[in-house]
């Protein structure tokens, strides 16, 4: 699914119709967006192919929330083509900083399933509960980002731009029955 997302973002790009620095300059809002998309993409893969390895149990719960996580994914294409065209207006950046925020909560979610599933072994509940405060601040801060980008864009995009940077920090790895985590 989500290299389906992948996909849908790139088939969105379309080549300056002239071959000049202008024309290329004119579209590199929405080569930028795409950028910026692409990489949050691909940690939410990284971390989803992370969560999956480490269920214990397929329940309606994880299915359920699993399926709220895809649904706000499958948006981020749309959000990323309306910011990539419209950089400047707040709602855009909004938007884009609001549906990352509930592709968090999606993850929230997983990850509230899988410390429900690992309660009988501590230092799994613990590697989760570490990993879902990165969550939540991550959430946090897209969800922050939504309105204050009607005060500057700027902000928001800094915000944008270090919840990235956040999840490529070095993080303890936990070995168990021989699969890294």
């Amino acid at each position: 699914m989500i290299a389906i997302i992948i996909t849908i973002m790139v088939l969105e790009l379309r080549a300056p119709a002239q071959p000049t620095l202008a024309a290329v300059l004119k579209v590199a809002p929405v080569f930028v967006s795409y950028a910026l998309s692409f990489l949050v993409a691909a940690i939410m893969w990284v971390n989803h192919h992370h969560l999956i390895h480490a269920v214990h149990s397929v329940t309606a719960r994880l299915l359920w929330s699993n399926l709220y996580l895809l649904f706000w994914m499958s948006l981020v294409p749309f959000v990323t083509d309306f910011i990539g065209k419209n950089y400047r207006e707040p709602m855009a950046v909004a938007l884009y900083g609001l549906d990352l925020c509930l592709c968090a909560s999606g993850f929230y979610l997983l990850r509230l399933e899988l410390i429900h599933q690992s309660r009988h072994d501590f230092a799994m509940t613990e590697y989760h509960e570490r990993i879902q405060r990165k969550n939540v601040l991550s959430g946090a801060l897209y969800l922050l980002s939504a309105p204050l980008a009607y005060f500057s864009i700027y902000v928001s995009f800094f915000i944008f731009a270090l919840i990235p940077a956040m999840y490529f920090l070095p993080e303890t790895k936990l070995v168990d029955a021989g699969e890294t985590i």
